[in-house]
C-alpha cells in the first residue's frame, strides 16, 4: 500500500460535504440502518412540523444519512449550519439567534456555565432523559455534572461524542509508551526542534502550550505562569517545522519523514488514515501533567434544545432520536470522522463496529486515555493568552 497516495486521496475529499465510506463496514452498516429504521419505536409522533428543525452544530449531526433517517422515521425536515467555534455560536444565541435555532451541539462547559444561566437553552424532562444516561458509559451516570445546571436541579442536554485530543506521533520513530511517559516535554526537547508540526486550532493550541509550560489550562494564571506560557509559546511556534490548519497535511508530513509528531491531534485526526492502514499515526494522551496531575484533555459534546421563542416539540424528540443505536451509529461515523459515542456501552451499538474500526480509534486504550485527561473547560485569561499566542504566530511570519 502506498501510504502517501492513500492520504492524498483522502485530502482531496472535503469531509464536510463528501462523507467517506469504508467498504469494510458499509454493507453491514446499510443493512443495519434499513432494519433499524423499520423496527425503531420512539415515543414521538410522526407529525407535520410547522417549520424545519434547525441545527447549529458540528458536522456529525449534518451527515445526510442522519437527516434521511429522521425524515424516514418522523416525516420531518431539517436545516443546519455547521459552526466553526463553540464561543462564536454561543455569542450568536446571545445576540438573538435563539429565534433561528432549535438544537445546538457544543463542548461540555458551555451549557452549564454560559447558555443555561443566560436563558439560551431549554430544560429537558428528567423522567424521559435520565434513563438514557443509564445506557451510556459509566462515566456519564446521571446526574452527570456537565449535563446539569450548577445547582443540580435542571437537565440541560444529552451527551454523545467524546474523546481526548492531545498530540500524534510517528510510532515508527517515537515509541508510544515513551511518548505517554514524556508527555508534552517531547516538544520541549531540543532534539525535536524542527521535527514537529502544529495543527493551528487556536484554542486547543493555547491549552496545549499551557500543558507544555507546566500550567493548568483551566485555572486562573499567576503572572509567573503567564510568563512561562509566553516563553513556551514563542519557542514552540518558532521551532515548528510546519504550521497548518489541515491535519491531512500534517499526517502526510509524518508519512514523508518531514516531521515526527504534531499537536494538536488525536484519533479525530488519525482514525480515517489508520482505517486505511496507516497505522504508524498514533494518538497520544500523556500519562500525567499539570492539570490536576493529568496530561491530556477530554472533550465531551453536550447536545441541547435552544430556547426558541417558537419552540418545536421535535427539538426534544431529536435529542432522544440521536441516542438510538441507528442514529448513534451514524453520529459515530459522522461525515467520515469516526469518533466514540457514549452509547457504545450498548452492546447492540458496539457490535456494529468492526475490529479494524476499533483499532483505528485505538479503542483498547480508550479508557486509559480518558482516565489520564482532564475534562475540557473554559480557559480563564484566554484573551490574554491568545494575544500572546497570536503575537508569536505573527513573529514567525
Amino acid at each position: 500500500m502506498n501510504s502517501d497516495r492513500v492520504l492524498r486521496q483522502m485530502a482531496s475529499r472535503n469531509p464536510l460535504s463528501t462523507p467517506m465510506q469504508h467498504s469494510l463496514s458499509r454493507r453491514k452498516f446499510m443493512q443495519g440502518l434499513a432494519a433499524g429504521a423499520a423496527a425503531a419505536s420512539l415515543p414521538m409522533a410522526a407529525r407535520a412540523q410547522s417549520r424545519p428543525l434547525s441545527l447549529l452544530t458540528w458536522d456529525a449531526y449534518a451527515d445526510p444519512r442522519l437527516l434521511a433517517l429522521w425524515k424516514e422515521q418522523t416525516g420531518g425536515d431539517i436545516r443546519y449550519e455547521i459552526h466553526i467555534s463553540d464561543p462564536s455560536s454561543v455569542n450568536r444565541l446571545r445576540a438573538g439567534e435563539t429565534s433561528v435555532w432549535d438544537f445546538i451541539n457544543v463542548n461540555n462547559p458551555w451549557a452549564r456555565n454560559e447558555m443555561w444561566p443566560a436563558g439560551l437553552i431549554r430544560e429537558l424532562p428528567r423522567d424521559r432523559f435520565e434513563p438514557l444516561y443509564a445506557q451510556m458509559k459509566p462515566k456519564f451516570a446521571a446526574p452527570y455534572p456537565w449535563a446539569m445546571s450548577a445547582d443540580g436541579n435542571h437537565l440541560l442536554g444529552v451527551v454523545q461524542r467524546y474523546e481526548t485530543f492531545d498530540f500524534v506521533v510517528n510510532s515508527d520513530v517515537i515509541s508510544p509508551d515513551l511518548a505517554k511517559d514524556e508527555g508534552w516535554d517531547l516538544f520541549n526537547n531540543p532534539d525535536f526542534s524542527g521535527r514537529y508540526g502544529i495543527l493551528a486550532y487556536e484554542d486547543w493550541n493555547v491549552m496545549d502550550i499551557c500543558m507544555g509550560a507546566g500550567v493548568h489550562p483551566f485555572k486562573v494564571k499567576t503572572d509567573e505562569e503567564v510568563a512561562r506560557f509566553e516563553e513556551t509559546a514563542k519557542r514552540w511556534i518558532q521551532n515548528a517545522k510546519l504550521i497548518t490548519t489541515d491535519f491531512v497535511q500534517l499526517n502526510l508530513a509524518i508519512l514523508n519523514g518531514e516531521i515526527d509528531m504534531y499537536f494538536t491531534g488525536g484519533t479525530y485526526t488519525t482514525a480515517a488514515a489508520r482505517l486505511e492502514g496507516v497505522s504508524n499515526l498514533y494518538a497520544i494522551t500523556p500519562n500525567s501533567g499539570p492539570a490536576d496531575g493529568k496530561g491530556g484533555i477530554n472533550w465531551i459534546e453536550i447536545n441541547s434544545a435552544v430556547a426558541n421563542p417558537d419552540p418545536l416539540d421535535e427539538a426534544i424528540d431529536f435529542l432522544e432520536f440521536i441516542t438510538t443505536p441507528d442514529a448513534a451509529e451514524i453520529v459515530a461515523r459522522g461525515n467520515g470522522n469516526f469518533q466514540p459515542v457514549a452509547q457504545m456501552a450498548n452492546p447492540d451499538l458496539m457490535s456494529r463496529f468492526s475490529t479494524e474500526e476499533l483499532a483505528a480509534i485505538q479503542w483498547d486504550e480508550f479508557d486509559e486515555r480518558i482516565a489520564n485527561a482532564v475534562e475540557f473547560d473554559i480557559v480563564p485569561d484566554y484573551d490574554r493568552l491568545y494575544d500572546i499566542y497570536a503575537a508569536a504566530m505573527r513573529a514567525r511570519g
